[in-house]
């Protein structure tokens, strides 16, 4: 596995649905901030400035409910390589218990910024985000 980035989420009152328990699109939103704050943590600040990132694809288990109050663990980390301009993204967010309660893997597209067009992912932009050899 590709070095992990985690942080600490705690569901409030306001990700709450109608079931009592996190909302699936809440889920997404947090897939997305994670994984944004990975990428603002260890990428290049010219590369931030040069490209960004859009999510194609998600394929998401919820596997156990979270409620207000829980503190959660988000772990993500990426694929091993990326094809052309996408890259997979893997993201598990652990209960207190230790427990898994949502598993996603994400495909992202590097965009870059200056044309406006996906770009096949440059290999110093994915270095720091790889398991060193």
């Amino acid at each position: 596995m590709n070095p992990v980035f985690t942080r600490q989420i705690t569901a409030t009152e306001a990700d709450i649905d109608e079931l009592g328990h996190v909302n699936n699109a809440v889920w997404v939103q947090w897939i997305q901030e994670v994984a944004l704050d990975h990428w603002y943590s260890v990428a290049d600040p010219v590369h931030q400035s040069a490209y960004i990132w859009v999510i194609v694809r998600h394929e998401i288990d919820y596997l156990r409910a979270a409620f207000a109050g829980d503190v959660l663990t988000a772990r993500t980390w990426v694929g091993n390589a990326p094809k052309g301009a996408r890259f997979d993204r893997h993201m598990e967010f652990v209960g207190a218990d230790g427990k898994v309660r949502v598993r996603a893997k994400t495909q992202w597209a590097i965009i870059d910024k200056a044309s406006g067009r996906p770009i096949r992912v440059p290999a110093e932009v994915v270095a720091p985000f790889l398991a060193l050899e």
